[in-house]
């Protein structure tokens, strides 16, 4: 039915080609009509098509909200619809060029527009229900917020200024929809009139996606989305969603370029803008120009590839190599050190000044200093500061400073790279299965150009070759950490990618958060590799627990963090919503389970492996937790 609509309306059919089509799918002539009515009335919206692509659309105003989404390019629909959203789902019905994936709690809908958004690139269309669905979207909402995803996020509107000031499912009395997300959004409206809805929409559209990015809400009136015969403008993508490379001040790269000459131990931080500029070969290309050692920042990707010899891993004042001495630290797209409790030390090397690349300046500077600002478009940026640095040495002085330094950094990350690998090989061949294992075998099975989404603060992920190039396997994370993430994410990381292998690598306590994603998935034939690292514990928590070296560190009780008793089947859980999985015990056993993992993906299937796991750290014995019994002390059997 949805080829022969859309064949209709993209002209390959005309009415009584249509209607013979219908009949032979056994239609009558009036079921044909009935479906061919809102088609032509549809159609016939655009009454002002203008060679600049602009149109003209008369409707309801959700109709007219579903044709400017569909002018901004959404692709899909994230959705858990509600009842006072009918203007726009009667709206939705039956239109092609848009595809509604829905899920069943509204923070899976707002992971999964995330996911789609972070591996596309596009910005994703949401629509949640009115208060209640715009709260639950809160934690997930969040994670967007700290990464700057753009996500366009409408909701349906119970108006309580309209009559009544206390009405079910609306704003308390004086308050308002848009206050309940503002703080994890760059901007919230609320619109009540049909024929600005596609203004709004498209404004919407614009700011989510204009850099920095980030989350925006629009709550639409039931009313508006329900009034009749609205005519508006509606606009294609081109004609407001611009895209600016902002380039940095000629005299701030200039100076940049003689601190970067005048450095003798300088360090490159990178972080996410870097993806967002799509300048992780530039990156690549200058430090391997100039020989500059690389660590990552707070980032949700790996934007320069992690077994690359200059890479140190994340930044820390506890590396060795930073305890060597570093005096010059460019902060790639990154974001500000530290920042999360009052430092007991320095957070950056008191001697190293601070010199950042990026459009975010909100972003820099929050806690600690920087000496110089090149403000702009990452790839822009470094374009200009790689040249302006070859401006002022030969090429034989760069040629021998970089190779002097990358012959250094090498000799390092090659020592280091040996003793992690050392270390985790005397963790294989245990029962349970050590995580170094399950993280080694995982690398060598999955395929070389795989996404890998994570929700597993404690996994280990030390064998895998992340980076952006081919043949590098790309990890997806988030630095919100607002755990309900990873499922719905690597679904979205699906749609957009529908021809990479995607995993979802998942701690078991984070499942409990989104197991209803794994309906999603069959419903929309979504196939993603869930592999469950099932350690029975909360075990990122356990280890602040640990650390404060307080009661439940000398007791060896840690409140809340033991997830066995009855223990929780994940497999089963899975099944109860179609996805096929199987349970994995034994070292043996793994590499055998995830290729049949492999094979039902490639079939168009999800799939689940359950990894029983150690758990490692402080505290990593324990099984004890809070016993209670409440029906041994009932006083009646009921």
């Amino acid at each position: 039915m949805r080829e022969l609509i859309r064949g209709y309306l993209d002209r390959e059919l005309d009415r009584r080609g249509f209607f013979q089509r219908m009949a032979a799918m056994g239609f009558t002539f009036a079921a044909a009509q009935a479906v061919l009515a809102p088609l032509e009335a549809s159609e016939s919206a655009s009454v002002h098509p203008d060679a600049s692509g602009a149109s003209t659309v008369e409707g309801t105003g959700g109709e007219l909200v579903v044709a400017q989404a569909k002018a901004a390019g959404a692709e899909y629909l994230f959705t858990n619809p509600g009842s006072f959203e009918v203007g726009f789902y009667d709206a939705f019905t039956d239109t092609p060029g848009m595809q509604l994936i829905m899920g069943l709690h509204e923070g899976i809908v707002v992971s999964m527009a995330d996911g789609y958004h972070r591996v596309s690139g596009k910005p994703a269309f949401v629509n949640v229900h009115v208060v209640a669905g715009t709260a639950q979207m809160a934690g997930q909402l969040y994670n967007a917020s700290r990464d700057g995803s753009a996500l366009v996020i409408t909701a349906g509107l119970l108006d309580n200024e309209l009559w009544s000031d206390d009405i079910g499912l609306g704003p308390r009395p004086g308050f308002n929809q848009k206050e309940i997300v503002r703080q994890f959004t760059k901007i919230s409206w609320e619109g009540r009139h049909a024929e600005s809805l596609p203004v709004l929409l498209r404004r919407a559209f614009k700011v989510a996606a204009t850099e920095p990015g980030g989350p925006v809400y629009l709550a639409m009136a039931q009313y508006a989305l329900e009034t009749k015969g609205i005519k508006a403008q509606i606009l294609p993508a081109n004609r407001f969603m611009l895209r600016g490379r902002v380039r940095p001040s000629a005299s701030a790269v200039e100076d940049a370029a003689r601190m970067l000459v005048e450095s003798k131990h300088p360090l490159l931080v990178v972080g996410d803008e870097i993806w967002k500029s799509g300048a992780q070969a530039d990156v690549l290309a200058f430090s391997e120009k100039l020989g500059f050692p690389v660590a990552g920042g707070v980032q949700g990707f790996r934007n320069f590839p992690v077994h690359h010899p200059h890479y140190l891993g994340g930044f820390s004042m506890d590396s060795d190599y930073v305890k060597r001495g570093v005096d010059l630290i460019l902060a790639v797209g990154a974001k500000d050190f530290g920042g999360r409790v009052l430092p007991k030390g320095p957070e950056t090397p008191p001697e190293a000044r601070i010199m950042r690349i990026g459009i975010d300046t909100a972003a820099m500077s929050r806690t600690s200093a920087t000496d110089l600002a090149l403000v702009g478009d990452v790839k822009e940026a470094l374009t200009d500061l790689h040249a302006a640095v070859e401006s002022l040495l030969t090429k034989q002085r760069i040629s021998s400073t970089a190779a002097a330094r990358s012959q250094d950094i090498r000799a390092f990350t090659s020592a280091e790279r040996a003793k992690t690998e050392a270390e985790a090989r005397k963790n294989f061949g245990r029962k349970p299965i050590h995580p170094d294992e399950l993280g080694a075998v995982m690398a060598r099975v999955i395929h070389s150009d795989a996404i890998v989404v994570s929700e597993n603060l404690t996994g280990k992920y030390d064998a895998f070759p992340f980076g952006f190039r081919e043949n590098e396997p790309m990890w997806l994370g988030n630095t919100g950490n607002g755990l309900g993430w990873g499922i719905g994410a690597a679904t979205g990381a699906k749609l957009a990618a529908p021809d990479r292998q995607v995993i979802c690598s998942i701690g078991d306590g984070s499942v409990m958060y989104s197991a209803a994603g794994f309906w999603t998935q069959v419903r929309y034939g979504v196939p993603v590799l869930t592999v469950v690292w099932n350690n029975h514990n909360y075990q990122t928590v356990r280890f602040a627990y640990d650390n404060y070296k307080g009661k439940m560190h000398g007791s060896g009780h840690y409140a809340g963090m033991y997830l066995g008793d009855p223990n929780i089947d994940f497999v089963k859980l899975a099944e109860s919503q179609s996805v096929k999985g199987e349970r994995v015990e034994a070292g043996s056993e793994l590499e055998p389970a995830l290729k049949r993992g492999i094979a039902a993906t490639r079939e168009g299937k999800p799939y689940l492996v359950e990894v029983v796991i150690s758990r490692y750290g402080g505290g990593a014995e324990s099984t004890w937790y809070e016993k209670f019994d409440l029906a041994s002390r009932r006083k009646r059997r009921v």
